[in-house]
């Protein structure tokens, strides 16, 4: 089965057309500035019509500018849906059902599902009979045990604004975790592991048993570690005092998702930036650096517990996977957990799986690729097959 894996934006619209019997991607590209001035497409739809034709162009025999035909180069849709609340569990087939289900969850993702729904229904309207699976971020995490999930606050706000623990990035630590469970010869369902995804969003996740049981990212992707634009662990108060000065909820929300972080605290959210500008010795730089590979460091020290002793440590995502200068920042501060890096193997690049630590460290660190669209791909396929 040929799947087209769908990653909407609410101005972008990021596509990859993935084999799933073979593995292997066919085709990726990406529209952005959807409906802005100088965008390629006036809204979803339109460039849902853009890529099915640049895929057609490269793997059949039209060109991108002929008329549309009947014959689509996938057989079936996967989305990847950031929040799935509690209801969603896993992918679910996309139906009339379901589709306004994923939409009442947008408050709890204002900035991720509607654009995701945005997608779903362009799909619709475009090609009404194909099928669509959504694959939620946060289903991952529905192992959570109450202790990690429950927030110590009044029952009524979990019951009635379903106020708890989520957690995000769950597609990557699933396929991380399977990928680091069948690199060490371990069986999964007694895999006991710490994933750290990496990238301008960043989540740690504690896995015990093959399984979620405590992971950084809370009520929204804004909790936990210091990310690109986002602050992560701040003190609630925060947000109380700056009320009471007369910010808007609205300009908290901005404060803290799109102006804090990295970019808050070097001046860049572009990590190779702020390694650059740590080099040239950028005294923000390197403050940066340093805080937020204490946060990590911190969070991996906690879950080390949380799972009854790490078999493992794995690397992931465009930061986790590609500076060895972060990781080595990281790794220096869990010595005292008998946790050695091999500084040669580090600075390695490769896109395969691979170790980085020293034969005589505690427990292996791993740097292992993610691949979320082959995981959302691959559960397409097994729905609609079983379905």
């Amino acid at each position: 089965m040929k799947v087209l894996v769908i990653n909407a934006g609410s101005s972008s619209l990021k596509y990859q057309l993935r084999d799933v019997t073979a593995g292997s991607a066919l085709y990726e590209g990406v529209i952005e500035k959807i409906g802005q001035p100088g965008g390629e497409a006036a809204d979803h739809t339109q460039a849902l019509d853009l890529a099915a034709r640049r895929l057609k162009a490269a793997v059949g025999s039209e060109s991108e500018e002929s008329e549309e035909s009947a014959e689509l180069p996938f057989e079936a849709v996967g989305h990847r849906v950031v929040h799935g609340g509690e209801r969603f569990g896993e992918p679910v087939l996309i139906d009339e059902e379901n589709l306004p289900a994923i939409e009442q969850l947008s408050p709890l993702a204002p900035l991720h599902n509607p654009a995701n729904v945005l997608g779903i229904r362009a799909i619709a309207q475009r090609w009404p009979d194909l099928p669509q699976v959504a694959v939620f971020d946060t289903a991952f995490h529905r192992t959570l045990p109450e202790h990690a999930w429950r927030y110590p606050i009044p029952d009524e706000l979990y019951q009635q604004h379903g106020i708890r623990r989520y957690g995000f990035h769950g597609t990557s630590h699933e396929y991380v975790s399977r990928r680091a469970a069948e690199f060490l010869d371990i069986p999964l369902d007694r895999f006991r592991g710490i994933i750290a995804h990496l990238g301008n969003g960043a989540s740690v996740t504690a896995i015990r048993d093959g399984q979620s049981v405590d992971t950084s990212m809370g009520f929204t992707p804004l909790e936990g570690l210091v990310m690109g634009t986002r602050s992560g662990d701040v003190d609630p108060s925060i947000l109380v005092f700056l009320g009471q000065q007369g910010y808007s909820a609205e300009e908290i929300d901005a404060l803290l998702n799109r102006r804090s972080g990295l970019l808050a605290l070097a001046g860049s959210n572009d990590m190779r930036e702020v390694e650059a500008a740590t080099e040239a010795g950028d005294e923000r730089a390197i403050a940066a650096l340093t805080l937020s590979s204490y946060r990590l460091a911190k969070y991996i020290g906690a879950y080390h517990i949380a799972v009854g002793g790490a078999e493992a440590l794995v690397f992931t995502a465009g930061l986790g996977e590609n500076s060895p200068v972060y990781r080595k920042l990281v790794a220096d501060r869990l010595q005292a957990l008998g946790i050695r890096l091999d500084e040669q193997l580090n600075l390695e690049r490769s896109k395969q799986p691979r170790v980085i630590s020293t034969p005589d460290s505690s427990i292996p660190l791993l740097v292992i690729p993610t691949d979320e669209e082959r995981a959302i791909a691959e559960a397409t396929a097994g729905l609609i097959a079983t379905s």
